[in-house]
């Protein structure tokens, strides 16, 4: 039920992007199940959200992880963070373990051969870091 509540309220998060094509959301939560933090996709705070073309799109874009984790006003060591509709990428997932978060949840995951690169290294770098991940079909 737990699960279910923080991925819907990732999903609103997400719905919050400018980004015409992917809209993705996190929520990290604290061990009592209270929200730390909320993140989205979406240009750095003052750039103009102009959306060109893709590959100028990707090189200004903070990723919904990355903005939740910048957003936090505390320490976020054994925090939980939830994510959608994507699995974090490789960069998130070094941001995520150097955050301190300690569990990742995601849902869909793998599209295309770039992101099973990334799926493949956030797997490994949270297997060596300990950090529990759990993809779900909610």
């Amino acid at each position: 039920m737990w699960h279910k509540r923080f991925f819907d309220l990732a999903d609103l998060v997400g719905s919050w992007s400018k980004d015409p094509s992917t809209k993705v959301g996190a929520v990290i939560v604290r061990p009592d199940r209270t929200i730390a933090s909320i993140g989205y996709n979406g240009f750095p705070r003052g750039v103009e959200d102009v959306y060109t073309t893709r590959d100028a799109k990707l090189l200004r874009t903070v990723h919904a992880e990355a903005n939740a984790i910048l957003s936090a006003h505390e320490t976020l060591i054994g925090y939980t963070i939830y994510v959608t509709p994507l699995h974090p990428c490789a960069n998130c997932a070094a941001y995520i373990i150097q955050s301190g978060i300690k569990e990742v949840h995601y849902r869909i995951g793998i599209r295309g051969s770039a992101w099973l690169e990334h799926y493949e290294a956030m797997k490994d770098m949270f297997e060596q870091a300990g950090v529990k991940h759990q993809w779900h079909k909610i």
